[in-house]
């Protein structure tokens, strides 16, 4: 006889056939699927895989989640010569799953155990979690006194909150996947590229045409696969109305598009709560505010907060808005001639972010502007600025000045102006600045 844990009593909703066809079809399909590109945060998640603790994936809708499950659970039937019994895989975006309670995961893992009979220890991968009400107390007891690896994923924010967090203390760890990479959307595309591609003149062309693609496409897995930028609207109305209206109970839908609709228009400029709130229509700016962090809760918009040494005017200061993935935001937006700067911006941007860094933009003292602060620990390591064309001196100059005032005022380590084509480095007052296209700046971390 299989012996099942014993968890509180409480009423299963779904039927027992109905559950198990669910079981068995959601993780034949889940095995079934090949071709899978690698993702560059398999690297961090290897460091800590091998340990007990609950791996939690989050991050856009439609950015690869779901994937990334995949390709772990092939790393332990390939490599670690897992049995396929011992996985179990569910997805509850499955409407099927519309009268599943907490009180049925304790029918889950009994029919899982009657069905697959596995032998020592157990690999779930639980596929939009945040779905089911109260499911950190079941994942803690399965935590607890089972021996189960357990990977979760959730397309929203509350997965990461400080209630979460505090229900899974010391027992999880935090991933967040974006869309693909330029590195990653090259492994898509079978292009393989070694540093000594970057001297080659005819290589470095057909990088730097793939580069425009993979601006014109965005990161999106399933928009590279079939090449097609018109799925682009139909994630955002997911989004919107899914995770965003029907998620947080979102009343005025009309103030939030309108809000939508201005921000996917003017990435990369700073916009106080005041502004925001004028623009739409609203009479309170903790409306603005709310709407702006349930949009980042859904992952869908950045912040970027100004550096400052003073905490309180870095609090209080407006903030920049970034999106998570350009072609997403461009899908929506009013086109504008300087869209392409502020494109190659946002792309720098959530490279950043994906590397991990934690940045700021800077307003120096006279009031130029800076593009990124690079902070590490208690300096600066790194300024950037972002010009997609330097061919106008005027232009040259005010960029130039801009990093030349930020060495001044914040004294970085290193000085860097991305730019569409040119390379090199410029020298003014002693002061070394490189000069780096884009293409080979999104390349950099792999490939030198």
């Amino acid at each position: 006889m299989v012996a099942v844990p014993i968890f509180l009593k409480k009423e299963s909703k779904m039927e027992k056939d109905k559950l198990k066809q669910l079981i068995i079809e959601h993780k034949e399909r889940f095995l079934a699927e090949t071709n899978l590109v690698k993702r560059e945060v398999q690297k961090e998640i290897e460091n800590f895989i091998k340990h007990r603790e609950i791996i939690v994936i989050t991050g856009v809708r439609r950015a690869g989640k779901s994937s990334l499950m995949k390709l772990i659970c092939d790393d332990f039937l390939q490599e670690s010569k897992v049995s396929i019994s011992n996985i179990l895989y569910l997805n509850f975006e499955d409407e099927r799953f519309i009268e599943f309670t907490t009180g049925d995961f304790e029918q889950v893992y009994e029919i899982f155990l009657e069905i697959y009979q596995p032998r020592g220890r157990k690999y779930f991968f639980l596929d939009e979690i945040q779905n089911v009400k109260g499911w950190q107390r079941w994942v803690n007891r399965l935590y607890e006194f089972e021996d189960i690896k357990i990977f979760l994923t959730g397309s929203n924010q509350t997965l990461l909150s400080p209630e979460i967090s505090t229900a899974l203390t010391g027992r999880n760890r935090q991933i967040f996947i974006y869309p693909f990479s330029f590195s990653e959307f090259l492994w898509l595309k079978n292009y393989i590229v070694s540093e000594k591609d970057f001297y080659l003149r005819e290589k470095r062309a057909e990088i730097k045409n793939l580069s425009k693609e993979y601006l014109e496409l965005g990161g999106f897995p399933e928009v590279l696969k079939i090449n097609d930028v018109t799925l682009l609207e139909q994630y955002f109305k997911d989004i919107i109305y899914r995770d965003v209206v029907a998620g947080y109970g979102i009343r005025n839908v009309k103030e939030l598009k309108e809000l939508i609709l201005f921000l996917v228009s003017n990435i990369g400029t700073i916009q106080s709560y005041k502004n925001l709130r004028d623009l739409i229509g609203v009479k309170s700016l903790n409306t603005v505010k709310n709407y702006l962090e349930v949009l980042e809760n859904v992952f869908l918009f950045f912040r970027l907060g100004l550096f400052d040494y003073s905490l309180k005017r870095q609090i209080y200061s407006p903030s920049k808005i970034y999106s998570v993935d350009i072609a997403l935001s461009n899908s929506m937006a009013f086109k504008f001639s300087e869209d392409i700067g502020r494109a190659y911006e946002n792309l720098v941007f959530i490279e950043l972010m994906r590397r991990g860094k934690e940045i700021f933009y800077y307003k120096s003292k006279k009031g130029r502007e800076v593009d990124f602060i690079i902070k590490k620990g208690l300096k600066i390591e790194e300024v950037i600025q972002v010009c997609y064309k330097l061919t106008a001196q005027k232009t040259r100059n005010r960029e130039i000045e801009g990093l030349l005032v930020a060495k001044e005022e914040l004294d970085p380590r290193y000085l860097t102006l991305i730019t569409e084509d040119e390379e090199g480095e410029e020298r003014r007052e002693k002061v070394k600045i490189k000069i780096i296209p884009l293409w080979k700046w999104l390349l950099r971390a792999n490939y030198g």
